[in-house]
């Protein structure tokens, strides 16, 4: 009885050099998103913001996000970018990403979006062997699949975020799966605190009440980088966070047969 294993990597953050070795061994990689890299918070002289302003800049600007000052920081980034015509700027950054992180993409790659993603410019680097779905489902190696990408609204103002009722909505066309695969985790204070940022992302109670009702076998999601806890169960459900594949370069491998007994994650 033939085994199957996929690969699941999110939060890249620019890091295409182990995205191009992330679907060895497997038979799928799957990616819940953000691709981009505007700002590291471990190193602030990488990333789309430091290479426009320096790195004093970003430093700067990550003390005032992670006091959760955000209004000063807003305040501090619109006098930076008063000199540029943002938009063409951050686009333009943004294609040059995306032309190399696509370009590691192995075939077959099942990918939705991250918060700090822009979906309109997938389409045109999304090859033939990638496929991107948003509140859709997919079957892969016998198992259903569903993805929901983008974040929930915030005072961060990423590029990919929308209404509660909207993701609700994706969440629900989703329906019941084996897998369950969003960018953002569930609201469970345990996944949504990020440690190192020192504050609560935003989770969707959307999913957690999904996951309590439809039972998926698994939920994987990232958004989160250095969570209090990186996975535990609700319900029936192993929740896995798969966000550190910017810092580790190791994707996560789930790995089954036909038979329910062979499963087995890690």
């Amino acid at each position: 009885m033939r085994g199957f294993r996929v690969h699941v990597v999110s939060d890249v953050h620019g890091n295409a050099k182990d995205l191009a070795r992330a679907g060895d061994g497997a038979d799928a990689l799957i990616c819940l998103g953000d691709l981009v890299l505007f700002l590291d918070y471990a190193d602030h002289a990488r990333g789309i913001f430091p290479d426009l302003f320096g790195k004093e800049n970003a430093t700067r600007l990550v003390e005032l996000r992670t006091a959760r000052r955000f209004e000063e920081a807003r305040a501090f980034g619109a006098s930076l970018w008063a000199g540029l015509d943002r938009g063409p700027a951050v686009e333009s950054a943004v294609r040059k990403q995306y032309a190399e992180l696509f370009a590691a993409f192995p075939t077959p790659t099942y990918a939705t979006y991250g918060n700090v993603d822009m979906p309109d410019l997938w389409r045109e680097y999304a090859g033939a062997g990638t496929t991107v779905l948003d509140g859709e489902r997919v079957e892969i190696g016998g198992r259903v699949f569903g993805f929901v990408g983008g974040g929930l609204r915030t005072p961060m103002r990423t590029p990919y975020e929308i209404s509660d009722e909207e993701y609700a909505a994706k969440i629900e066309a989703v329906g019941e799966v084996d897998v369950l695969c969003t960018h953002i985790p569930p609201e469970v204070p345990d996944l949504v605190y990020d440690t190192v940022a020192r504050r609560f992302e935003r989770g969707s109670r959307a999913l957690l009440d999904a996951i309590r009702r439809t039972r998926p076998r698994y939920a994987l999601f990232g958004h989160v980088h250095q969570p209090l806890v990186s996975r535990m169960r609700i319900g029936s459900t192993e929740c896995v966070n798969v966000g550190h594949f910017a810092g580790s370069g190791r994707p996560f491998a789930l790995e089954w047969t036909s038979a329910a007994a062979g499963e087995s994650a890690g």
